[in-house]
């Protein structure tokens, strides 16, 4: 404990930021005191009035006004990513390369996960 008031000691004379303790009197210090339990009882106050209830519920209804352009976003890159894998496997079929057939497989199982996943998570949570 000691060291850490040394090097604290040490920054602030050198950073020029040496503290000047100003003495409050009694009245004073006693007013400060008193400020002090009455705003930590406010900020109590209006921490645990709050009904949590209502903010889920209004978290809830912002999430579900989102849910159908978030699914349509994941319908739109479906589509973006089966053109780029339809001109992927149709320049490898071209190539004659022999495993166009897994290429195409994959690339059609991605689409088909990304319209999937998107009409579960709607009937998943009743949308």
């Amino acid at each position: 404990m000691k060291r850490i008031k040394k090097v604290i000691s040490f920054f602030r004379m050198h950073l020029g930021m040496e503290a000047t303790h100003i003495p409050y009197s009694p009245r004073q210090q006693a007013l400060l005191k008193t400020l002090m339990v009455l705003a930590l009882a406010v900020t109590l106050n209006y921490c645990f009035g709050q009904d949590g209830n209502a903010g889920i519920a209004e978290a809830t209804n912002k999430v579900k006004g989102y849910f159908d352009t978030g699914c349509d976003l994941m319908y739109a890159i479906g589509a973006v990513v089966g053109i780029i894998g339809a001109i992927k496997v149709f320049n490898k079929w071209n190539a004659g390369e022999p495993d166009t057939n897994k290429v195409a497989a994959a690339w059609f199982g991605s689409c088909i996960f990304l319209v999937v996943v998107a009409t579960v998570l709607k009937s998943f949570f009743g949308i």
